[in-house]
């Protein structure tokens, strides 16, 4: 009730988190100040109460000047009271009295309660990056799970990425058995599932019945599109001959990685058991380069392999166009123009709806599979940006305007939108019933990150990285975490501070980068006039999922990581059952499995290592949390058993992993009484 009364009288300036204007009722104004000051102070004590920490989430740091100025209000009310009864005079009892304290004395307090012994104000002034305050609604089998697998074999550190010959997309910079199994583990995390059978089917119930669909698993004939980044291919950047990649500026650009198609297709056909020709795969508003082509078509010769343009002769399908617009954007033209690249221009004619291709009306499921990187005019590209290729426009030029900086020149006066609150055309996109509505499951490729769009892949200085590629993948049911997440870590990389040498920009540190993702976890965040409505049917968005920041760059703690029942969990061990995941080079390493098994109170565990190490062994769930770390140490090479005591859990299926050097193997063991 009180948080519904903040909501409808209350209204909260996003960009600082602070009160920026009352709605007033008529007749309701001698009893405004004392009536929300109360308010204020019951919210504070029941958010706050429970648990102290809450008392730095934005809408606390609202609350708190009202709740001090009612304590103030009250205090001179009772020393009002206290002199009437002494002088029988009622000057202090005045309502104009009264409310000229309480307005004293509430600014007085806002300026006591906020913290002014650090930057943080200072911060807020740019971007809206509070730890651990969650917005919005988790959505997945575990709601706001991101699934992070970070394997620095999966690439080649001393690759040189625009080598010509030698590029980041070749073999001898990939491991593809390493990158398999990132994948594998990513499903079976995501959903809580020791196999990836039974994780595909869990992904498949999810996302039917989210739809309206029922419960149910994929069904044969049911089409698929794999809509990938390859934001080059276009223009002279291939041969006409063959699409190669021609040998210029754009040579080793960071897209979308062949090597985690692989993954994805073995996965689709060879465990889901889709039919070849019922998957499609490309960039419809690019053309599929060779190389991409080669090693898909080589093992999957009858997928759909499509491009932008007519290159039947080389194995492509041309994208065919819808032939009535499908996506109706909620700015009404207000926003995005036609033909303006000069925000500050006026002119232009409104741009209001979208044609996409006939590929999102056919299929059945979506995956969009982006890569991970900064943006020139977005700050950050993930799964909503990657989608200016679905439409059939020759550019997206036309988008520009819902984006917080369209011209590249953010001083530019006019031209800049960084200001939290405004509409954003990620939002629609996100929501539409063809794009994110379709989207069975989040996959987005982090082997090769980036700074910018149209840049080529970057090392990253951060933990756990240490000047290495990214090497990663992320999975999640929810696109609003998913990107949250990713935005955490481009903004907490690509600093002013960073210094490389390898040119890499600043993008991700543009002003109100991370507006769109307030706006689709939470309606009330949306601006002014505008109902995101995508689908042109009357019925507005609700929310999308849930968006957050994490409370550090070094422990990538978000909320539900931190026990709350609300926002991110970022799950980053990996689950897998009975498969000892190092290579076949680190033989003399060993774990067995333990004894007894099935067991009722404790077991052993047993493992060999064939030199000195740092062996860590823990305990996890069968939903990948942890239960307990069992030994964190270095030890000298030999074999070692330890104890496992279980008396304190419930029974199920748990598993025990072993990390020593490169070395990790998982075994799932059974506790039974």
């Amino acid at each position: 009730m009180i948080q519904a009364f903040f909501q409808k009288f209350v209204k909260i300036c996003p960009k600082t988190g602070k009160i920026r204007s009352f709605i007033v009722p008529g007749g309701f104004y001698r009893f405004l100040f004392p009536v929300v000051g109360l308010l204020a102070l019951l919210w504070i004590a029941f958010r706050v109460i429970p648990k102290p920490s809450r008392i730095t989430y934005p809408c606390m740091k609202a609350a708190t000047p009202l709740a001090s100025g009612f304590l103030v209000y009250f205090a001179i009310l009772a020393a009002s009271a206290l002199t009437f009864l002494k002088t029988k005079k009622k000057l202090f009892l005045s309502p104009y009295f009264m409310t000229g304290a309480i307005l004293v004395f509430g600014f007085t307090g806002t300026y006591l309660v906020t913290d002014n012994s650090n930057n943080a104000d200072v911060v807020l002034q740019n971007s809206v990056h509070i730890a651990n305050a969650p917005t919005g609604e988790g959505k997945g089998i575990f709601p706001g799970r991101v699934v992070w697998i970070h394997e620095p074999d999966a690439t080649n550190e001393n690759c040189n990425p625009t080598s010509v010959g030698h590029a980041w997309w070749m073999d001898e910079n990939n491991d593809q058995e390493v990158i398999d199994s990132m994948v594998s583990q990513a499903i079976q995390i995501l959903t809580g599932q020791t196999n990836d059978e039974e994780a595909w089917d869990a992904i498949f119930k999810y996302h039917n019945n989210t739809r309206g669909k029922g419960s149910v698993v994929y069904s044969q004939g049911e089409k698929i599109f794999i809509k990938i980044n390859n934001v080059s291919g276009w223009g002279g950047n291939y041969s006409t001959t063959d699409l190669s990649v021609v040998e210029n500026y754009a040579y080793g650009i960071s897209e979308t990685s062949p090597h985690v198609i692989v993954a994805l297709l073995r996965q689709l056909v060879n465990v889901v058991g889709v039919a070849q020709n019922d998957i499609y795969i490309g960039d419809p508003l690019r053309n599929t380069y060779k190389h991409c082509y080669d090693m898909w078509h080589s093992e999957f010769p009858d997928i759909h392999y499509v491009s932008h343009d007519n290159f039947s002769s080389l194995g492509r399908e041309q994208v065919v166009a819808s032939t009535t617009a499908r996506i109706f954007y909620s700015d009404k033209g207000t926003v995005l123009r036609e033909d303006v690249w000069d925000a500050a221009r006026p002119g232009g004619d409104p741009v209001t709806s979208d044609y996409l291709y006939t590929l999102f009306e056919d299929a059945e499921y979506i995956l969009n599979i982006p890569v991970l990187k900064g943006h020139k005019r977005a700050g950050v590209t993930m799964f909503a940006k990657n989608h200016f290729g679905s439409h059939t426009r020759a550019d997206a030029s036309h988008l520009h305007n819902g984006l917080v900086d369209p011209e590249e020149t953010p001083n530019k006066p006019g031209v800049s939108r960084t200001d939290y609150g405004m509409y954003r055309v990620q939002v629609d996109i996100m929501g539409h019933r063809l794009l994110g509505g379709k989207t069975l499951f989040y996959l987005m490729d982090a082997l090769w990150a980036a700074d910018q769009e149209i840049s080529f892949p970057k090392k990253f200085t951060m933990t756990p990285f240490n000047t290495d590629w990214m090497s990663s993948v992320f999975a999640s049911f929810d696109p609003v975490a998913i990107e949250s997440v990713g935005y955490d870590f481009l903004r907490s990389e690509f600093t002013a501070t960073r210094n490389l040498g390898d040119g890499a920009g600043t993008y991700p540190q543009k002003p109100a980068t991370d507006d769109y993702l307030h706006q689709a976890s939470d309606t009330t965040l949306w601006p002014v006039g505008i109902k995101y409505d995508p689908d042109g049917d009357g019925i507005h968005l609700k929310s999308l999922g849930t968006h957050e920041h994490w409370d550090n760059s070094s422990d990538k703690q978000y909320s539900r990581n931190l026990g709350l029942n609300t926002g991110i969990e970022l799950v980053t061990e990996a689950v897998i059952t009975g498969v000892e995941t190092g290579k076949n080079h680190y033989d003399g390493y060993g774990l067995d499995q333990n004894y007894p098994n099935p067991f009722k109170y404790s077991t052993q565990i047993t493992y060999t290592i064939p030199e000195n190490a740092r062996v860590i062994v823990k305990v996890f769930d069968a939903a990948g949390r942890e239960i307990e770390t069992l030994e964190n140490m270095n030890r000298q090479a030999g074999s070692y058993t330890i104890a496992f005591d279980a008396k304190q859990l419930p029974n199920g299926e748990y598993y025990y992993r072993l990390q020593a050097n490169k070395y990790v193997a998982t075994r799932k063991f059974i506790l039974m009484r």
